[in-house]
């Protein structure tokens, strides 16, 4: 009986091991401040851990790669690779034996469409979640901000046709059935992310989704800046820019006209700086 409740006990506790969740570090877009760079190989286990890049958001898999793996390794990582992903040969033995000796993963910029069409239902993304779940940094810039939500912003709308859209005329409204999303990652699954934020003016987007989808926080990061999402419950702002978060939990009244324009009342936001923090759980600043 003792013996039983010995196995018992250790069972538990390698189940409490295993569903541990690790550190995101999910970072805006545009320049990638070295320190920004260093916190994801401090949090992957020092310089002799192995840093997977995987490129597969951009067309150029190869410059991608070769640009992130200079980064790293100038920051002083020393075991740093990547894989230029064929669809057809994601799952092969030879590509899941490198992302399972990988303590960090970073996701490149590019298309966040392209990327999920790569690694959606694949084991490739399955290892990728398990590093996570065991303690692993999963990072990513840009696009490969945009696919950590598990609801994900395409970057396509509704309303403007695709030929006439550019960053100036995209996004001007916040209407219902406006922006368009997808399936991402998931590994936040109560919000939504939205990445080049300030500079590229995306408020209207976020606030849309935010309000058609008033149980999620959308949180928007600047260039040159990173959250650093400690097991998915909260995060420190880390970078030049700033992060705005949006939360419409407690708003009232959430309604839309014949034109589809929303409105709503009691609609909350914060915007943090470098060094702020914030709990996803309770939807507060610390």
């Amino acid at each position: 009986m003792k013996c039983f409740s010995k196995l018992l006990l250790f069972v538990f506790l390698g189940s409490l091991l295993y569903s541990q969740e690790g550190w995101l570090v999910i970072i805006g877009g545009g320049k990638r401040p070295d320190y920004v760079i260093k916190e994801i190989i401090t949090l992957a286990g020092g310089n002799k851990s192995q840093i997977l890049i995987v490129p597969a958001a951009s067309e150029d898999q190869l410059d991608s790669s070769l640009y992130a793996r200079h980064q790293f390794e100038s920051c002083g990582a020393e075991n740093v690779r990547y894989i230029i992903l064929k669809k057809e040969e994601v799952d092969s033995s030879e590509n899941l034996s490198i992302v399972k000796r990988s303590k960090a993963i970073f996701f490149t910029g590019g298309d966040q469409n392209r990327l999920t069409s790569f690694l959606l239902g694949t084991k490739f993304l399955e290892e990728i979640k398990r590093i996570y779940r065991e303690g692993g940094v999963i990072s990513g810039t840009s696009a490969g901000a945009a696919v950590m939500s598990k609801i994900m912003i395409t970057g396509d709308e509704t309303l403007v046709k695709e030929e006439k859209k550019d960053e100036e005329q995209g996004f001007r409204t916040i209407k219902r059935n406006n922006i368009k999303t997808a399936e991402g990652f998931g590994f936040l699954e109560n919000v939504i992310i939205d990445q080049h934020f300030i500079k590229r003016k995306r408020l209207n987007r976020l606030i849309s989704l935010v309000l058609e989808n008033p149980n999620i926080l959308g949180v928007g990061i600047d260039e040159e800046t990173a959250i650093i999402v400690e097991k998915g419950k909260r995060f420190q702002v880390l970078g030049e820019g700033t992060v705005m978060i949006f939360d419409a939990r407690k708003a009232k009244e959430i309604s839309d006209d014949k034109n589809g324009n929303i409105s709503a009342k009691n609609l909350r936001m914060h915007i943090l700086k470098s060094g702020d923090s914030f709990d996803l759980q309770r939807g507060e600043p610390l």
